[in-house]
């Protein structure tokens, strides 16, 4: 299944990319707040907790990851086929561009990458949004290794995020948002839209294909649940899986139903999220970054005013950075971050 991607990105092509017609971020200041629903919060997010802007200027701001090998925040912009580079006291760079894809007939609008994660060698792992496949990128010269881009021989619509297994299975959402007509689009080629297993000699399993917008994923502490948002309005949920001895999943039950807070305005749908050492669910939907508890209760919302995509523990472990809309913010926090 794995094969190296008919392309290379030399260093020289992402940093000349950088002067390009794409608008570099612009660093600004502090903002945003915390809801409170229960007290329970106050251990995991302290009365003191600041929520920073580190950034701005994003189409649409996703997927990032902490890279320990090197200490810096790495994040997505797919409009803008981009991968950018986050760092204390350097700010934003180009990491990759073109993120994604670079043909002559784009599926839609969003042609780079999605969501990242960072795999045991620390090689960086993400969703080709506009490939159409999930790759691991070669750092010494740019280049792309597929990791899976079909199932059963049909093309994958748009994979969006991704968390690995412990064991080196990885685990991935495949939504169709990066196809211009979404599921009415003729590029698309399975009639569903799903999630999926590859391990690490190349076999893709098909998990489940009941969600409509299959989007963010993450893994319990134990890697006995696997978690996934669904961002679809009239049914927007996280939905809990038990996950079998062989990888597979089962029960797939509502965690949270978050539909009532879209109904309300808030602002974004459930979408990436991250899990800390106890459990507990720091999750991208209406009116912020969502902390939810394993068993399903919603203690509070760390409020970013917009649509927010996702989150990465980063740092020691104990900084939550959080992408929404077009900026990138970051709180500090008591909890730390599953297997950081």
């Amino acid at each position: 299944m794995r094969r190296l991607l008919q392309r290379s990105l030399s260093a020289a092509l992402v940093v000349a990319a950088a002067c390009g017609s794409t608008p570099r971020p612009q660093e600004v200041k502090p903002a945003a707040t915390v809801e409170r629903l229960d007290p329970a919060l106050d251990a995991l997010v302290p009365r003191d907790a600041r929520v920073e802007r580190l950034a701005g200027g994003f189409a649409w701001a996703e997927g990032p990851a902490w890279r320990k090998n090197g200490g810096y925040l790495l994040l997505s912009d797919a409009p803008h086929n981009t991968m950018w580079r986050w760092k204390e006291g350097e700010g934003l760079s180009v990491f990759l561009r073109p993120a994604g894809y670079t043909g002559t007939n784009p599926p839609g609008r969003e042609l780079g990458s999605n969501g990242i994660t960072i795999d045991a060698s620390g090689a960086v792992v993400y969703a080709d949004h506009g490939n159409r496949l999930i790759a691991r990128l070669v750092d010494s010269n740019y280049t792309k290794v597929t990791l899976a881009d079909r199932y059963q021989g049909k093309r994958f619509n748009s994979p969006n995020d991704l968390v690995f297994r412990a064991n080196g299975d990885l685990y991935f959402t495949d939504p169709p948002y990066g196809l211009a007509g979404q599921d009415s689009d003729p590029a698309k080629e399975l009639p569903f839209n799903g999630v999926y297993r590859v391990t690490p000699s190349g076999e893709v399993t098909l998990l489940t294909r009941e969600l409509s917008r299959p989007n963010g994923i993450a893994l319990s502490p134990d890697e006995r649940t696997l978690y996934v948002a669904n961002s679809d309005a009239a049914h927007a949920v996280w939905m809990a899986y038990d996950v079998n001895a062989d990888g597979t999943i089962a029960n797939g039950r509502v965690l949270f139903d978050a539909t009532a807070l879209v109904k309300q305005g808030k602002p974004g749908l459930p979408d990436g999220m991250k899990v800390d050492r106890d459990g507990n669910l720091f999750a991208g939907g209406p009116g912020g970054v969502l902390v939810i508890t394993p068993q399903g209760k919603h203690l509070g919302t760390i409020v970013t005013g917009q649509p927010t995509a996702n989150c990465a523990w980063g740092d020691d472990g104990s900084t939550l950075y959080m992408t929404a809309k077009d900026q990138l913010f970051r709180i500090r926090l008591t909890t730390r971050g599953a297997r950081f």
